[in-house]
Parts: structure tokens; C-alpha cells; sequence
């Protein structure tokens, strides 16, 4: 029979130790993200966001904590952010017209410039729309950074960067990637504008 009371628990308590995870295990990717997407916003280029089903969802949320704000304590200018995955006309047209592993990848070409960032947030590592988005950033020499988790799948190896999150549970990984993305977001909100 299902135990409501030590599931919510069990969850909290796997929640919890999986930060403190991220803590030993992703501290040097943390850091080394955050020190590329510094010199992105100081250098005045853009950061684009990919991901699929609720990894597109995180890359909204962390477009907008980027450019709106995130610490509310702090009055700064807008950083240049956007996800790629809001526009369901382009999408819908995209998956139609040229393939949806195709959908990121193009827009990668038409608005992601030598300089840019681009954050690609997959729990697998191997969505072949993010794959291919990656080949094409590296065409344009956008720098690229994975918000990954499990074993990190195919984008470990492609990724200029990558934070892996430490667990092989969905709900985890995903938990993991918004705190690494409040992480960087105000890391550079505080080294440039405070």
C-alpha cells in the first residue's frame, strides 16, 4: 500500500542529498560554466536555452531569470537571454517542414552568433534535436554547455562545458539543473552588476 507521509520523506531526503551531491561533485563544472557565461554577458552576447517536455520548461525559466532578474535586491540591466522553445509557430513549422530533431539546430543558425552561449538541458544526454543543435553551434562558434544528469549520454562528449547532475532519477536531475542555473544566474548577475 502506498505511505503518503514516508514517501513525501523519502523524497525530500533524496532531494536534499542530491544537492549536497552536486556540492562535492559538480563545484568545478559550476565555476568553470559560470566563468564562460561571464565573459559571454561582459562581451554583450546572447545565452539561447534548448531542452525537451520539462527541460523546456526549465530553459523558459532560466531565459527569463537571466533576463528580467533574478536577485531582487540587485537593479541591473537586462542580460541578453532567450530559450528556443517558446514559439510554437516555429516549432510546429519546423517539426513539419524540416524534422523536429531539426528544430533547434535551425534556429541556432538563424540567431546564434560567434560568441553566444548556448545551454542545452537534457536528463539523457541524447535528444538528436539537441545533438544536432550542438553540431551547429560548434559550426558557429557558439559555446556550449550541458545541464546533464544520469551518465550524461552523448552530450558529455560533445558539450564545450557540462554540469552533471549526480542521480539517475528524473525528478532529481531536473531539481538539480534550475539550483546549478539559479547558481549561474546570479553568479554573473553579482560579478557584473554588483
Amino acid at each position: 500500500m502506498f505511505e503518503r507521509k514516508k514517501f513525501i520523506e523519502e523524497s525530500l531526503t533524496e532531494s536534499a542529498a542530491t544537492k549536497q551531491l552536486m556540492l562535492d561533485k559538480c563545484y568545478d563544472e559550476i565555476n568553470r560554466a559560470a566563468d564562460e557565461l561571464v565573459k559571454v554577458v561582459r562581451k554583450g552576447k546572447k545565452i539561447m536555452f534548448i531542452g525537451n517536455g520539462g527541460s523546456a520548461a526549465d530553459s523558459q525559466h532560466l531565459a527569463t531569470e537571466f533576463m528580467i532578474r533574478l536577485s531582487h535586491d540587485l537593479d541591473r540591466p537586462a542580460i541578453g537571454a532567450i530559450a528556443l522553445t517558446t514559439d510554437t509557430s516555429n516549432l510546429t513549422a519546423g517539426g513539419n517542414d524540416i524534422g523536429f530533431e531539426n528544430v533547434f539546430a535551425r534556429n541556432v543558425e538563424g540567431i546564434g552568433n560567434d560568441g553566444d552561449a548556448l545551454i542545452c538541458i537534457s536528463t539523457s544526454g541524447n535528444s538528436p534535436n539537441i545533438l544536432k543543435a550542438v553540431a551547429k553551434a560548434k559550426e558557429k562558434k557558439i559555446i556550449t554547455i550541458g545541464f546533464l544528469g544520469k551518465d550524461g549520454g552523448k552530450l558529455i562528449k560533445e558539450c564545450d562545458y557540462y554540469i552533471l547532475i549526480p542521480s539517475y532519477n528524473t525528478q532529481r536531475i531536473q531539481e538539480g539543473h534550475i539550483t546549478a542555473g539559479h547558481i549561474l544566474c546570479e553568479i554573473v548577475e553579482r560579478e557584473i552588476y554588483e
